[in-house]
């Protein structure tokens, strides 16, 4: 590698100039170099004003959003990072190609042959936004001025060694967006059943269902047809939390995983004498969260105590097949209600007294079950492609940080 454009004779340990993990075959250490040094730095020319909802080139704004534009005022390799807006610092583009670019993004183009656009993206996304906060003494960062990048220093390895983690990480990204384009396809097939499997306006049928099932559907007041009580909190919980193994449950919303509609373990219990100012829910029941994330349904498969962020809902008559009672609390009929009931038509939180007033539809015990395995179904796909989204970026964070310097 050139040389010419790194910063030699620094203090520091040969060992901090070299990764954790690297390819085999690679041995010398990483020169030091200013950004300054390896490319030009620049912002873009356009405003806000200048997008088109149907324009032919990407539009990179003050914002995660791309937008679109009919012209292009750069067609060349750069990495671009917003300079102040929404996403300060944090906001990352690679790009190769046209696009137009509003004043306020940067870009770093025009690369010296001793790095590649594609390895100082990469390096640049790793801790770009860290450094730039240890440069201000406020917990945001209002704007990335031209000094913050230009000035700041980063490590490169030999050509041939930028080649190979530019090739891993691009794999890496392709598996990333792979498992994403499908979770966000499955979520809106899944968002399009939930709309047509339910009838709508008072129809007592939807537009689709499974073949062989012709009855109509029954209307009922939610809260004829099952049990619903807010939960409980004894106060101050500290005094009723509890290490013993035996102690009860205490089901908080952070006990929920994501993806996941059914709550199998706590973090925390309580003891015995504050069941007295809770409420008790067994496996089996459904509970409700009715202020932060409200209205989002969650099945139990343990026993134990809510607090009254939650509601809980039970089917003491029978009438329903758990899955599809789980997914018709999920969907928009019912939210949609929330939203007419609620005073102001504004939906901040639910109470036991609104659920109640709702008006439910429901088909036959095997229909109901039809569509509850549906759903679940479609749900574990879900949750298996968000599960496999989280570990491959949860490996490209590890990777980020082992293999550069």
């Amino acid at each position: 590698m050139s040389s010419r454009h790194c910063l030699q004779g620094r203090v520091m340990s040969k060992n901090n100039l070299k990764p954790k993990i690297r390819f085999k075959g690679f041995t010398g250490d990483w020169e030091q170099c200013k950004i300054e040094n390896v490319c030009s730095i620049s912002t873009g020319k356009s405003n806000t004003q200048d997008k088109i909802d149907d324009g032919i080139y990407p539009f990179y704004v003050r914002s995660p959003i791309i937008e679109r534009s009919n012209r292009y005022l750069y067609d060349e390799e750069a990495v671009l990072t917003v300079g102040d807006g929404v996403g300060t610092g944090k906001v990352f583009h690679y790009v190769n190609g046209k696009y137009d670019l509003h004043q306020r993004v940067y870009r770093m183009f025009a690369f010296t042959e001793d790095i590649s656009g594609k390895y100082f993206y990469y390096i640049f996304f790793n801790n770009f936004y860290e450094r730039v906060m240890s440069m201000t003494a406020k917990t945001s960062v209002d704007s990335v001025r031209y000094e913050m990048i230009s000035k700041m220093e980063i490590t490169l390895p030999s050509t041939k060694e930028q080649l190979k983690l530019t090739a891993l990480l691009d794999n890496l990204d392709n598996l990333i967006n792979l498992h994403q384009s499908k979770y966000d396809k499955l979520v809106n097939i899944k968002k399009a059943m939930l709309e047509k499997m339910f009838p709508k306006n008072g129809s007592k049928v939807p537009e689709i269902r499974f073949k062989g099932f012709t009855d109509d559907w029954e209307h009922k007041k939610f809260g004829n047809c099952v049990l619903i009580q807010r939960g409980g909190s004894p106060r101050p919980i500290e005094n009723y939390l509890t290490i013993d193994e035996n102690g009860i449950n205490w089901i908080k919303i952070g006990d929920v995983s994501v993806g996941s509609r059914y709550i199998t373990n706590t973090k925390e219990k309580i003891i015995a004498d504050g069941e007295k100012n809770s409420r008790r829910v067994l496996k089996g029941d459904l509970i409700l969260s009715n202020s932060m994330s409200f209205g989002r349904p969650y099945i139990l498969l343990i026993d134990g105590c809510i607090h009254d962020g939650w509601l809980l809902i039970r089917d003491d008559k029978k009438f329903f097949d758990v899955e599809y009672l789980l997914q018709l609390l999920s969907s928009d009929y019912m939210f949609k209600q929330y939203k007419s009931l609620a005073a102001g038509g504004v939906v901040n939180n639910l109470n036991s007294e609104l659920v109640k007033s709702t008006t439910i539809v429901i088909p036959n015990k095997n229909e109901q079950q039809k569509i509850g395995d549906f759903f679940k179904n479609l749900d574990n796909l879900i949750a298996l492609h968000q599960r496999k989204y989280d570990k491959l970026l949860n490996i490209k964070k590890a990777m980020l940080e082992k293999m550069f310097v």
